[in-house]
């Protein structure tokens, strides 16, 4: 089946993620710069889940443009990355509502290490039939950087517990790793 309708309709739904992100953005009741001070915590959650939010979308992209053909456990496993997106608004707005206390970050990290996991099994699936989708099998390959995100999300949720700046912390220099967007996928895709 083609694939034109998966991505308006995960392009519709990120866009709304991101609405809803920027509509928990409150107007401080001052109108003295110290009031825009009690707003950090919130913003900085949000400037980070807006990262990751864009971070998703572009791979989203370019993890499209290489898929030939889709199949129906690919709507499925795209329906699932986009409940776990679905919820960083949730986690992002409990966290900096409650100044980077170590429950909401670990929750935090918890709900980026499943939309993480749930990228890699749609990326899985689609490469499983590799056949149609040869070259992004070709450009994913062993997929390190994914695996290293992974086990840093892990440690980020650990190390929330320890203090949780250190968690939220490891959550931005994967948020880092990842922000200039996948290359193996455009260079594969140029090598056809």
């Amino acid at each position: 089946m083609g694939k034109s309708r998966i991505e308006a309709f995960s392009d519709g739904v990120i866009a709304i993620i991101i609405t809803i992100m920027v509509l928990e953005l409150k107007v401080p009741h001052g109108a003295a710069f110290d009031d825009l001070l009690a707003l950090a915590p919130i913003f900085l959650g949000y400037l980070l889940s807006f990262i990751y939010v864009g971070i998703y979308w572009v791979n989203h992209h370019h993890l499209f443009q290489a898929v030939h053909e889709i199949h129906g456990p690919a709507l499925w496993c795209n329906l699932h990355l986009l409940f776990w997106l679905s919820l960083i608004p949730f986690t992002s707005g409990w966290m900096g509502e409650n100044h980077f206390a170590t429950a909401p970050v670990a929750l935090y990290g918890v709900n980026l290490f499943l939309c993480a996991i749930s990228y890699a099994i749609l990326v899985r699936t689609l490469t499983r039939r590799q056949q149609e989708n040869h070259a992004l099998a070709d450009a994913i390959g062993s997929d390190r950087k994914g695996y290293v995100s992974l086990a840093m999300y892990v440690l980020g949720v650990g190390l929330a517990f320890v203090h949780p700046w250190l968690g939220f912390a490891t959550y931005a220099v994967v948020a880092a790793i990842w922000f200039i967007p996948d290359r193996r996928i455009e260079q594969s895709m140029m090598q056809e």
